[in-house]
């Protein structure tokens, strides 16, 4: 039988950069990007279990972007307004199931719809508003464009500058 040596316990501590959430200010603001897929929802139930977990309170904001880039050829015959109001009811689609569990978690939330690059979209709110993590889906809606272009995760992930949590 081998004996082991005794380590010595070092605590771990979470180092957020430049964020809100100080000892002052024990709220931490947590960003959940929604695409309606599997993953995204599965980081909703979680961020529910973690916020419930919590000592301290949190406020979730959930954020639906799409990217418009594909509807060009569209709006050569459909007025603005129409593509906007497709790409809300889209974004409200895909965030009902996400608000239910945040709902029944009892979880303090808001939502954000916007257009544009989705990585980049998710990233400009989350230095814009200052949000302490950013807990994700690490496999979304966008098929094939993953192998061209990479994901949208990965994309966050690389250039966050806050802590980025991803979901299976």
């Amino acid at each position: 039988m081998k004996k082991y040596q005794q380590c010595e316990r070092i605590p771990f501590r979470m180092k957020i950069p430049n964020n809100s959430f100080t000892l002052e200010n024990p709220y931490m603001k947590i960003l959940l990007p929604i695409d309606g897929s599997k993953s995204s929802l599965n980081a909703a139930k979680y961020v529910a279990q973690l916020t419930s977990n919590m000592r301290t309170k949190c406020s979730v904001t959930l954020i639906s972007v799409h990217d418009d880039f594909g509807l060009n050829h569209v709006k050569q015959f459909v007025s603005k307004s129409v593509v906007d109001d497709y790409l809300r009811e889209i974004s409200e689609k895909e965030l009902k199931p996400s608000q239910k569990i945040l709902d029944t978690a009892g979880v303090k939330h808001s939502m954000v719809i916007k257009r544009g690059n989705v990585s980049q979209e998710i990233l400009n709110l989350a230095n814009k508003e200052k949000f302490d993590l950013i807990v994700m889906g690490s496999k979304g809606r966008t098929g094939i464009l993953d192998a061209l272009m990479g994901s949208v995760a990965q994309k966050v992930s690389a250039s966050a500058k806050q802590p980025v949590l991803l979901i299976k």
